[in-house]
């Protein structure tokens, strides 16, 4: 048994600790657009200031949690000698999901700096739905780890 395939249990413990990271990020950063947006209402340069600083710092704590969650997630993969792509439809289709939340992460990104440069094409409204989407996709992603419906 090779060393990635015996430490199976440390690698998954590793992954559910980094995205727990990353979902704190994809939870946050689009409630800090929020507040961006009123305090941009508000001509609030201060707390324009503020979150421009902080959606950075989240911005950057995220990339870590998603990176290094797709690392382990890679090494999962690898621990089982790739078998798992083999007729684990719930595993592509949490890819899939997966696929579409680092494609969200990076239009979070945009939206950031678009803020950065005094910009904000979206209302408080759009925002507020805007951060409802990871919630979705997680209970999802999570029914398809747990149930391995197909």
């Amino acid at each position: 048994m090779s060393f990635i395939a015996s430490h199976y249990l440390l690698w998954k413990s590793l992954h559910l600790i980094f995205m727990v990271a990353w979902f704190a990020a994809l939870f946050y950063l689009p409630r800090f657009f929020v507040y961006h947006t009123q305090a941009l209402q508000r001509n609030d340069a201060q707390a324009m200031a503020y979150f421009r600083v902080m959606e950075k710092k989240l911005y950057i704590i995220g990339h870590i949690g998603m990176g290094l969650m797709l690392i382990f997630a890679l090494f999962l993969i690898a621990a089982n000698q790739f078998a798992w792509f083999k007729g684990q439809g719930w595993l592509h289709a949490k890819a899939l999901l997966v696929a579409l939340l680092i494609a969200y992460y990076i239009f979070c990104g945009r939206i950031m700096k678009a803020f950065a440069r005094g910009e904000n094409r979206y209302s408080e409204t759009f925002y507020r739905f805007f951060n409802e989407f990871p919630a979705v996709l997680l209970i999802i992603i999570a029914l398809l780890a747990s149930l391995k419906p197909f």
